[in-house]
């Protein structure tokens, strides 16, 4: 094909060549000491066309022998450079395949010959890879000091990369995850503290700053770090509820007073306030720091929708209550009253209410919830032997001290079939 396409080019160039120079009957004359030449114009345009090609051709070739020691030159360099980036290769492949001391060697082999090179050392993102590299083979035989000197040796090298330097964010990730596993939750926060903000929302910085939070025993930080993760689909729904919830407690149980317990609650996301379990396990924390009042605030919008909860929300909230109820207010006595029917298919609710009631003094209501969890089996028997131990306090205080010792013999007899 090439052939043909070559024959047609000659063919019109012979055509077009015949056409303009066929009728020309022009001359050319040259004078030279008392000699005279004459040439047709068409012989002098060949000639010319000859000696430019010829000069050309020597031009070009001077050119390319006075550029041979430049062309050897840059022979050896792209040769070392193929060899550097071969032995990179075979140190990744080394490190995934485990071998990380080979993977270690081969990778100083790389950065030698690139320092080795001086049209090679300028390019820092090779020499920066290669430091990061040898740093995780390093992590991974336990060689802490000499790790990190990698690692600071390649943060240093990927400073001089252009931007964006993704070098510089992978060793400085690399190094928050290396502190993560000596158990150095300081530095690793630090070396994230140290990355730009929109890398600092990447999963992966998200993930790191989540677990060192934690190490560093930081809970509210690592509700809000978690908080972004569930955000960024970095847990699946079912595990990121329950982690969000984890944290909270945390938080929460951290708290050493009353004030204290108001202002991590008033941190909390509107949705953690709106979790069942997470609300119970608040208010009962806030029911031991003396506050039952403010616990029962913060149960009440839960228990206003008590028939929309699940059964093990309803056992929380209700377990809840009953730690806060010193001073329950009239009230709550509608609320009570509107649970009675959940309360006779739910024995922990039925305990509630009846502890509830007794405590506002009524007895008639409260003894009936009372009898049906004591005697509903399916009442764990620490509650049963609540429920039947204020049974007995009411009949002692309604001077029936007969059936008030019965009731305490109950709650004194271990667990019945």
């Amino acid at each position: 094909m090439r052939s043909i396409v070559w024959l047609l080019l000659v063919a019109v160039i012979a055509v077009v060549g015949a056409t303009a120079l066929g009728a020309n009957d022009g001359l050319v004359t040259i004078y030279w000491r008392g000699w005279r030449t004459d040439f047709s114009l068409n012989l002098f345009l060949l000639v010319m066309v000859a000696l430019f090609m010829a000069v050309y051709s020597l031009v070009r070739a001077l050119d390319s022998l006075l550029a041979l020691p430049e062309r050897a030159k840059q022979w050896r360099t792209s040769r070392r450079d193929r060899v550097a980036q071969a032995a990179l290769r075979e140190g990744l492949a080394l490190y995934l395949a485990g071998r990380y001391t080979r993977a270690h060697k081969t990778c100083q082999k790389a950065i030698a010959i690139q320092a080795d090179t001086p049209e090679l050392a300028l390019d820092a993102e090779f020499t920066a890879l290669a430091h990061m590299l040898s740093a995780g083979s390093l992590h991974r035989l336990q060689d802490r000091t000499r790790r990190d000197e990698h690692l600071q040796r390649a943060l240093e090298m990927a400073r001089l990369t252009r931007k964006p330097r993704a070098t510089e964010e992978g060793a400085r990730l690399m190094s928050a995850e290396s502190a993560l596993e000596d158990r150095d939750a300081a530095r690793a926060l630090r070396e994230l503290s140290e990355l730009p903000p929109g890398v600092a929302r990447r999963t992966q910085a998200l993930r790191l700053k989540l677990q060192a939070a934690r190490l560093a025993r930081q809970p509210m930080e690592a509700l809000r770090t978690a908080r972004l993760l569930a955000k960024h689909q970095g847990f699946t729904p079912s595990a990121a509820e329950g982690l969000l919830r984890t944290l909270a407690s945390e938080t929460l149980d951290g708290a050493r007073d009353a004030d204290q317990m108001r202002a991590l609650w008033v941190n909390l996301d509107m949705q953690d306030k709106r979790d069942p379990l997470l609300v119970a396990s608040a208010a009962r924390r806030m029911a031991d720091l003396g506050a039952p009042q403010e616990a029962r605030q913060w149960l009440a919008p839960l228990w206003d929708q008590l028939n929309k909860q699940s059964p093990e929300a309803i056992d929380a909230l209700a377990a809840a209550l009953r730690e806060s109820l010193s001073g329950l207010e009239a009230e709550w006595l509608p609320r009570l009253d509107a649970t009675t029917p959940a309360a006779l298919r739910n024995p922990a609710l039925a305990l509630t209410l009846g502890l509830a009631l007794a405590e506002r003094q009524l007895w008639g209501k409260a003894r009936g919830m009372l009898l049906s969890a004591a005697n509903d089996l399916q009442l764990n028997v620490n509650d049963r032997r609540t429920a039947w131990a204020q049974l007995g306090l009411m009949a002692e205080r309604e001077g029936r001290p007969e059936e008030a010792a019965r009731f305490y013999r109950l709650a004194a007899l271990p667990e019945r079939d």
